[in-house]
């Protein structure tokens, strides 16, 4: 009887527990895709493990998951992040009545899959997420700070200061835990300086690349993929404008009017030389000649014999030398030995 007693208590055990169990491990989606180090209650996930609800997914500072649920819904959580999937129910229409994820710290991409707008929430330290068939991404700082930027179609943020529309691409909302929540705006650098993190939107400033829909679905980055990059070394993206010598290259080009000075120009100075030709001594046979005794250089010349010639046949009035002052006897018994020269 005893025994009996004993293995009913058993059997009643097993069925109250088994729906428990049940829950605790039901399968709600799988990673796709991880990088670095990604992890979920049972340890480091890989891609095909599967997740479960109200498991914690957590990422490393360098770490990145891709993961995608029943229904088609994809979420991609970057670095230094950690959100759980707090409730899923799941029917079997292939949609979910409700899908809840809390998100604790980090960044994150949101696309909606098959199930009813409405029965999505994401819940941030700072408000809760209303989605309106969409994608988008979130930021939320250790502070419990949130940030929303729009991707397509439609998003509410409610908070304890009240609710903000976001209607067009890259509107953005940032929320803090006491209660304020700014106006929808488009999303620039300034939104990163407030968030005092210029990393706090990797997806679009491209500092994490996703694969697949969740990689497409920000494509343009909102303007921030140029404008945002930082550097390994932690030099702010606005230092970066420095690296761009670009216009310090065009001061090179002006040397390009060096080119004129090329050899050419001495070109002309050589011309002088063509007087060596034989045609020149002619020209000192001009009548005006013989009324000087000496020319413009103080050189003396015989009134009778206005050229000159050495023994070589070189003229020496070209030459500049004095036809009498070496000794030498330019004239022989009246006659002029470069007479011959002049026949």
């Amino acid at each position: 009887m005893l025994h009996l007693r004993a293995a009913a208590f058993v059997l009643f055990s097993v069925i109250l527990l088994a729906p428990l169990q049940s829950k605790a491990a039901e399968e709600v989606g799988q990673a796709v895709l991880i990088k670095t180090e990604v992890s979920g209650d049972g340890g480091p996930l890989a891609v095909d493990d599967r997740v479960h609800r109200d498991e914690r997914i957590r990422t490393s500072q360098s770490g990145l998951g891709q993961f995608t649920f029943r229904d088609g819904t994809k979420l991609a959580v970057g670095w230094g992040s950690s959100v759980v999937i707090d409730k899923f129910v799941f029917d079997d229409s292939g949609s979910v009545k409700k899908l809840t994820i809390k998100a604790a710290k980090g960044t994150f991409r949101w696309i909606s899959g098959n199930s009813n707008s409405s029965a999505y929430q994401i819940v941030t330290p700072a408000g809760t997420i209303g989605v309106r068939g969409t994608a988008f991404d979130f930021y939320v700082d250790r502070n419990g700070r949130t940030a929303v930027v729009l991707l397509n179609g439609a998003v509410q943020f409610c908070g304890a200061g009240g609710c903000k529309q976001l209607k067009q691409k890259c509107d953005v909302v940032v929320a803090s835990p006491s209660g304020g929540v700014s106006d929808a705006r488009r999303v620039n650098r300034d939104v990163l300086r407030t968030l005092g993190n210029q990393q706090a939107l990797p997806f679009l400033s491209g500092d994490q690349q996703l694969a697949g829909q969740l990689g497409f679905a920000g494509s343009g980055g909102c303007g921030l993929a140029t404008a945002t990059r930082e550097r390994p070394n932690g030099i702010s993206p606005r230092a970066a404008p420095p690296s761009a010598p670009a216009p310090q290259r065009a001061p090179d080009t002006p040397t390009a009017p060096s080119s004129p000075a090329a050899p050419s120009a001495p070109a002309a100075p050589q011309a002088p030389s063509t007087p060596n030709t034989p045609d020149p001594p002619s020209t000192p046979g001009k009548p005006n000649g013989p009324d000087k005794d000496h020319d413009g250089r103080g050189r003396h010349h015989d009134r009778d014999h206005d050229h000159d010639h050495d023994r070589d046949g070189r003229h020496d009035h070209g030459w500049g030398r004095d036809n009498h002052g070496r000794g030498r006897g330019d004239h022989d018994g009246g006659r002029n030995n470069g007479g011959d020269h002049h026949r």
